[in-house]
């Protein structure tokens, strides 16, 4: 059981994290978006979200209620690469938001 509590704080700071960077690039919004685009069917709410928005609203929140209730977290992750696509050709880099990313996709998926 040690095993599974230390695997699920290592998530929560690894959200935290997330949730930190996002705050850094001035991307965390105060508002969340209308009901209907966070209802999207799509794979991260691609037709209705910005990724940032999606990080936030989606998976920050559904995590986070994940690990409050100490219900089992999700085995597969591939939030990295989406990232990168979002910031391909934008100002801002997001490398450090990427990083903290795959490192979340490594926990998610028990890569070391």
């Amino acid at each position: 059981m040690a095993k599974s509590s230390d695997h699920t704080t290592r998530v929560a700071d690894s959200l935290l994290q997330i949730e930190i960077e996002l705050r850094r690039i001035d991307a965390w919004e105060s508002e969340p978006p209308s009901p209907e685009a966070l209802q999207s069917a799509q794979p991260f709410a691609v037709d209705t979200l910005e990724f940032t928005q999606w990080l936030q609203f989606v998976f920050v929140s559904r995590m986070k209620v994940l690990i409050e209730g100490g219900q089992p977290l999700p085995q597969v992750s591939g939030m990295a690469p989406m990232a990168e696509e979002h910031f391909r050709g934008r100002e801002e880099s997001g490398a450090a938001l990427i990083s903290k990313l795959e490192e979340m996709d490594r926990l998610l998926s028990g890569q070391p």
